[in-house]
């Protein structure tokens, strides 16, 4: 006992406390040190000063006497910290506060800590109105990320209630729980897209990259360093650094590879030692890059009678083959959806348009009944976004739909695929007219190769 009261006597030295006098002055913030006793040893400048009192008129005093509102014998009794508490002091300044009880190894009380975190609640709410920008920017620059590198939509944009596109939700919904290839199939303009991101969506890779290659806008002698990367120096312009690849891009995520029916058949044995053995090689590289990854793919052709015609590897198409997902045309989902989803895309073009929302008539809806709509939905969007430009009020009427909605058909020896055939005419020209006669552009807005585009302006006879 002799000897800790005198360890005791030398810690509350008046040397000691010079020392630690001169070490809390330098601490930019209030802070105080008490006996167990409450008692005040030792006080900085700045929490004087924040109290209104001389340091020499505080130390030595138990602290109820400095701040009678002082909550610091509670704490020393309880053993218990109070961290960022509130507490408004005598002098009637409100502060946000630590209290910590210093505790020996057998939970014997030796000091107590007090430090203000906010000496006024004004800087805390500058402070928390700061963060709260900060969390708001951050979130915001997130989103774009997510847009710009990320699936934008989910079953929400996939509008319809038949049992057609009911059962093709279902069916990607099951697939979306599971990290096998997914092949989309389906004619152009189903929503092939729409389904791609919604199934990454509803993955466990939804936090992670979504990387959308369209195999048919990029050029062949481009398609292998955009696909796989390629290392600094490997090639005529190439970036000195070298360049990461799409599949490393979508690394934990999900790799989206529209047209794939379009892909060269030199990329397609690459894309098969990818799905066999899940790492990419990139152009010049020595070494092998793993990749874990999950691949959708789709394509508007019948893989089948490519791989027979010999313009697609069957292995390849085998690995893509393991969950085909048919997605229905617009032409056997029935009026039901073809109301709902015009009435949802409406609404979309509303906003677009930034114009009030707008209605189809029934006389323009009977018209949109009958007709087969070739292009399926993304047609339905065109022709309803040209509706909705023209209408002079707020419903849309038969006038304002183009020909081939209005066309009637009084020779009833005309057959079914020969109205198609009519319509189909029509719709290639008003595309090609629309794109000012440029070939490659009116392919990529009918979403078909440059290839079938010919062939078909050669079926029609149509000169540009």
């Amino acid at each position: 006992m002799v000897e800790k009261k005198k360890i005791e006597q030398e810690e509350y030295s008046p040397a000691f406390i010079t020392m630690l006098e001169r070490m809390f002055d330098r601490i930019p913030v209030p802070v105080i040190l008490l006996q167990k006793n409450t008692e005040i040893v030792m006080i900085n400048q700045s929490f004087a000063d924040f109290l209104g009192y001389p340091k020499i008129e505080i130390i030595g005093k138990p602290v109820l006497e400095v701040d009678k509102l002082s909550r610091f014998p509670d704490v020393l009794k309880s053993r218990t910290a109070e961290i960022a508490w509130k507490h408004t002091f005598e002098n009637g300044r409100t502060a946000i506060v630590h209290r910590i009880p210093v505790v020996d190894d057998e939970e014997e009380v030796l000091f107590g800590f007090g430090l203000l975190l906010f000496q006024d609640m004004g800087e805390m709410i500058r402070l928390v109105e700061e963060n709260r920008k900060l969390e708001e920017a951050l979130k915001h620059a997130k989103a774009q990320l997510k847009e710009y590198q990320g699936a934008r939509y989910t079953w929400g944009n996939v509008a319809g209630a038949g049992e057609p596109i009911r059962n093709t939700i279902h069916l990607a919904k099951k697939a979306a729980k599971t990290n096998s290839t997914v092949l989309l199939l389906g004619e152009s303009g189903t929503g092939k897209e729409l389904f791609a991101h919604s199934i990454h969506n509803e993955s466990k890779r939804s936090h992670s990259p979504f990387i959308k290659v369209n195999c048919a806008a990029i050029p062949s002698d481009l398609l292998e360093s955009e696909l796989f990367g390629y290392e600094g120096g490997s090639f005529s312009g190439a970036n000195k650094k070298g360049k990461a690849g799409k599949f490393e891009l979508a690394h934990t995520g999900t790799i989206f590879l529209d047209e794939i029916g379009e892909m060269p058949l030199a990329m397609q044995v690459k894309l098969l030692r990818v799905l066999q053995e899940k790492e990419v090689d990139r152009v010049g590289g020595t070494k092998s890059i793993p990749l874990d990854l999950r691949i959708i793919a789709a394509t508007n052709q019948q893989l089948l009678e490519l791989v027979k015609r010999g313009e697609f590897r069957e292995d390849l198409y085998y690995r893509l083959n393991v969950l085909p997902i048919l997605i229905p045309p617009l032409r056997e989902r029935g009026e039901e959806d073809l109301s709902l989803l015009s009435n949802h895309l409406l609404t979309e073009i509303a906003k677009r348009l930034e114009r009030p929302s707008i209605q189809l008539s029934k006389e323009a809806f009977a018209l949109f009944a009958r007709y087969s709509w070739p292009g399926n939905v993304r047609e339905l969007e065109n022709v309803l976004e040209r509706a909705s430009i023209l209408s002079e009020d707020d419903r849309i009427m038969p006038d304002d739909l183009p020909s081939q909605l209005t066309q009637t058909f009084s020779n009833t020896t005309v057959s079914l695929k020969e109205r198609l055939s009519m319509q189909e005419k029509e719709w290639l020209i008003d595309s090609l007219a629309e794109a000012n006669g440029n070939k490659q552009l009116a392919a990529k807005k009918l979403g078909i190769s440059r290839t079938t585009l010919y062939e078909k302006l050669a079926k029609f006879h149509i000169e540009v």
